[in-house]
């Protein structure tokens, strides 16, 4: 059953009520995994690496049980959820239902709209409902109460005469927006635990039970929950009933690379198509007042600069100064606001400086000092702690890369240190960033800088510029190819001033240095 293939109106016209079989959730999502999986291809390819996590959380599908995914925030847990409903087909529903009732549901088992005429399908007809419309999402919080999981009284049919008992008297919500799709329940733990017992029966008998109005109401869907480990704050017990009725799976942070890779897919292209797309059938919303090559983001960032972001993100989960470590969303961020301050100093690529101002807005909000470091009578004074703790992460990270890049070459550190300051000398300004025949000892650092492009920033992650700039591999000619070198020159510069090679008082003034820690 591949119904997802055709457009839903092609799908309406098609549709013979008389053959349909109506399915449940979980054979619709057993269909689509196992014809991946058959056909090799990427069943979450939403989500990258997390091997294990994924398998488990397949394997738990496949057995129509509801993960519970545990890790700590920005691991790509919402993300996760929201791709299963994407593996699911348009399915047939009584037209303009709000919880998608099926058209061969049994007359009791339907909402009061679509109980209320005895023949619904002829009264109302049938629409199909893409996948992506099936999934309801409830953020667990304090406040999270019976009504936002189940649902609450019409107050305008009270007002026109129905009964407060009367089940026409009741919108649902969370749950059963959910019907015949996918719930996510985000943060479970922070839901009260005398809110959370009301997921028992809708786990172990399809039912939401509404007590109220002495009525169980059917519901078909698969639940995924997520919350963050144990010791943090606002956190609830979970029911052991509950939890026995549901898979604990573990979603760590991605490796190394795939951190890198989630930095470089998610980049905003910022493209100016405005809020329509060819996708929907509009033309996109061209402003004639609107300058659009201003607009379209055309920045961009050298794989050392793209190390640096990487590396001092995840630096941040070691730093002894910190209390709280930044998520995967601090790279991605990170990563947008370097191009800004590449934006906003006019320039076309990112130089150290613009990494650290991107990482230090990116990570201001998203790490937390350990509380011997907070001034808590002096919150501007703090929040210049953290920017220096940004700064001196910045500096053990381009240690760690400079390592790499220097390893294996026979460099002349004095003669090297000589042609970086000549680089930036007032006579030489001119010129010397695009011709390295007169630095060999520079020359021979950015040499391998250059060549180490394709294994660095993959072209599959590139912008058409960046494939532009490199496809004929010609760094020498061009005012973004100069740029590019000026880039790698800056760095070097400030990887020889942290490492101590420039002699006292001989470095270049101009050259950005993060600052060393001072607590």
């Amino acid at each position: 059953m591949r119904t997802n293939q055709k457009p839903l109106k092609q799908l309406e016209k098609d549709f013979d009520l008389e053959s349909y079989r109506p399915l449940s959730v979980v054979w619709h999502l057993r269909h689509a995994i196992l014809s991946k999986l058959r056909a090799g291809e990427d069943v979450l390819p939403d989500i990258d690496g997390r091997e294990e996590t994924k398998s488990d959380f397949i394997r738990s599908i496949l057995s129509g049980c509801h993960p519970y995914l545990v890790s700590e925030e920005g691991t790509g847990k919402t993300r996760l959820a929201r791709s299963l409903a994407r593996l699911l087909p348009p399915v047939p529903a009584i037209k303009g239902c709000p919880y998608h009732d099926d058209p061969k549901m049994e007359r009791f088992l339907l909402c009061s709209r679509c109980q209320e005429p005895k023949k619904p399908v002829e009264k109302f007809g049938i629409e199909f409902i893409p996948g992506e419309a099936r999934f309801s999402r409830i953020q667990g919080n304090e406040y999270t109460n019976e009504a936002k999981l189940l649902g609450l009284k019409d107050i305008q049919a009270i007002a026109n005469g129905a009964s407060p008992s009367d089940p026409e008297a009741f919108i649902g919500t969370g749950v059963f927006r959910a019907n015949r799709g996918i719930l996510m329940i985000d943060e479970l733990p922070a839901i009260r635990t005398k809110v959370q017992v009301l997921l028992h029966p809708l786990l172990e008998e399809k039912k939401a039970v509404l007590e109220e109005y002495n009525w169980e109401r059917f519901v078909d869907l698969i639940l995924v929950s997520t919350g963050n480990p144990g010791g943090f704050s606002h956190v609830n017990d979970i029911p052991r009933p509950l939890l026995d009725r549901v898979e604990l799976i573990f979603m760590e942070l991605p490796e190394a690379e795939i951190e890198k890779e989630i930095m470089l897919k998610e980049r905003s292209p910022l493209q100016p198509d405005g809020y329509f797309s060819d996708n929907n059938g509009f033309e996109p919303n061209w402003d004639p007042n609107i300058d659009f090559d201003l607009v379209e983001r055309k920045a961009m960032i050298p794989w050392w600069v793209v190390e640096v972001l990487n590396r001092t993100v995840r630096f941040s989960r070691e730093c002894p100064s910190l209390e709280k470590a930044s998520n995967i969303r601090g790279g991605t961020k990170a990563f947008e606001h370097t191009l800004s301050s590449v934006e906003m100093a006019g320039r076309n690529v990112a130089k150290l400086e613009d990494a650290y101002l991107g990482l230090r807005l990116a990570l201001r909000g998203r790490i937390a000092l350990r509380p011997d470091f907070i001034d808590f009578d002096n919150p501007e004074k703090t929040a210049r702690r953290v920017d220096q703790v940004v700064g001196d992460m910045l500096r053990d990270v381009l240690n760690q890369i400079s390592r790499d890049i220097f390893q294996g070459v026979d460099l002349r550190r004095d003669r090297f240190v000589k042609e970086l300051t000549t680089i930036y000398g007032a006579e030489a300004q001119s010129d010397a960033s695009t011709d390295f025949s007169q630095y060999p000892e520079v020359g021979k650092i950015i040499g391998r800088m250059k060549d180490a492009w394709e294994t660095k920033l993959p072209q599959k992650y590139c912008t058409p510029y960046e494939k532009d700039l490199f496809t004929q591999k010609n760094l020498t000619t061009g005012p973004i190819q100069k740029e590019y070198l000026e880039s790698a020159v800056d760095f070097l510069a400030a990887v020889a001033a942290i490492r101590g090679f420039f002699p006292a008082d001989t470095r270049p003034s101009d050259v950005f240095i993060p600052e060393k820690i001072s607590l």
